[in-house]
C-alpha cells in the first residue's frame, strides 16, 4: 500500500499543495477500512486523503463525481491512476456530536441529498458497488435481518424475531417492482459532519444500489434520539418519493432499520443500547401479528 509521504510527493508534483507549509495528521477513520489524514496547509486542514483498495476508491471517486452537484458532499480533488488513494475537500466540523435536533439535519439531507438520487439501469445488481451482488433487495434484507438475529439474541423475545422476519416477507412484496437508486449506502451521524448543531457534509460513502428509502431509514435510525412519530412524519413530509409510500410501508421499512440498528447497536454501540430498546418499545406496536 502506498505511503502517505509517497503521496505528498505526487501531490506536489501534479501542483495540488501550492505551498512548502503542509502538516499531515492521521484521521480517525470510525468503521472505515482504509486509511485517512488530514492534509494542513499553512496551518488550515484543507484535505482529506483516503488510502484503500482499489475497489473501495474507485466507487468512492464515481459517486462523489456522479454527485458533485451536491453541496453537501466533499469536492474530489485527486485520484492516482492507479487508485490507490483519493485526495477530496475537507469539511470542517465533528461527526456524531453537537449535532442540533433530528428534524433539522434530516431536512437539510432530505432536500440536499436523498432528492437528488438518481435511478440506475436495471441490468446493475442489488447491493454494494464494490461488494457482494445481490439478485433482488429481497435477497440484501434476507442477510441484514439474519445477521441482525444473531447479533440481538435473546435481548428481543422469539415472538418479536417472527414477527420482523414476517415483516421482511411483507416488504419483498413491495421490493419486487422497486425501482433501483445510486445511493450513498451509510447515511449515519457516524458519517454526518455537524458544526455549530448544523449539519455541514456528508462523507464517506459506501455506494449502494438500492431503493430509495432505504438512506432516509438509515439515517433516521442512525442516532437512538427523536425515533418519534412527529420527527418521523414530518422529515417525510420532504422526500420527494413519498407519494408511492403508504403509512404501513414506511412504519414497516423503519422497524426493519430500527431492528438492524440494534444489532449493530449492541456490537458498536454499546452506550445507545438503552435508548434503541426504549424506542424498540415504542415502534413493535407495528409489527404484522
Amino acid at each position: 500500500m502506498i505511503n502517505i509521504n509517497e503521496i505528498i510527493d505526487i501531490l506536489d508534483k501534479n501542483s495540488l499543495i501550492m505551498s512548502n507549509d503542509i502538516e499531515f495528521k492521521p484521521l480517525k477513520s470510525g468503521t472505515t477500512s482504509g486509511v485517512l489524514y488530514t492534509l494542513y496547509v499553512e496551518n488550515a486542514p484543507a484535505y482529506v486523503i483516503k488510502i484503500d483498495q482499489l475497489s473501495i476508491i474507485s466507487s468512492t471517486k464515481d459517486f462523489l463525481l456522479f454527485y458533485q452537484e451536491v453541496q453537501l458532499l466533499p469536492k474530489v480533488n485527486y485520484v492516482d491512476d492507479q487508485q490507490e488513494f483519493l485526495v477530496y475537500s475537507y469539511i470542517p466540523g465533528e461527526t456524531h456530536i453537537n449535532r442540533g435536533p433530528k428534524v433539522k439535519w434530516m431536512t437539510r439531507l432530505i432536500k440536499e441529498l436523498f432528492n437528488h438520487y438518481q435511478k440506475v439501469d436495471l441490468d446493475i445488481p442489488w447491493g454494494r458497488v464494490n461488494g457482494t451482488k445481490r439478485k433482488s433487495w429481497s435477497d440484501f434484507n434476507q442477510i441484514s435481518l439474519e445477521s441482525a438475529k444473531e447479533n440481538i439474541g435473546d435481548l428481543l423475545t422469539s415472538e418479536d424475531h417472527k414477527r420482523v422476519a414476517s415483516l421482511v416477507s411483507t416488504l419483498s412484496e413491495y421490493h419486487t417492482h422497486e425501482e433501483k437508486y445510486y445511493l450513498h449506502g451509510d447515511t449515519g451521524v457516524h458519517n454526518f459532519v455537524y458544526s455549530a448543531n448544523e449539519l455541514k457534509g456528508v462523507i464517506d460513502p459506501s455506494p449502494l444500489i438500492s431503493p430509495r428509502i432505504y438512506d432516509f431509514t438509515y439515517a433516521f435510525c442512525s442516532s437512538p434520539d427523536s425515533l418519534d412519530l412527529n420527527t418521523l412524519m414530518t422529515s417525510f413530509s420532504l422526500w420527494d418519493g413519498k407519494i408511492c409510500f403508504s403509512k404501513e410501508r414506511l412504519f414497516g421499512e423503519v422497524i426493519f432499520q430500527l431492528y438492524t440498528r440494534i444489532g449493530v447497536c449492541i456490537k458498536v454501540h454499546p452506550h445507545d443500547l438503552n435508548e434503541y430498546m426504549e424506542a424498540w418499545r415504542e415502534w413493535r406496536q407495528y409489527l404484522p401479528s
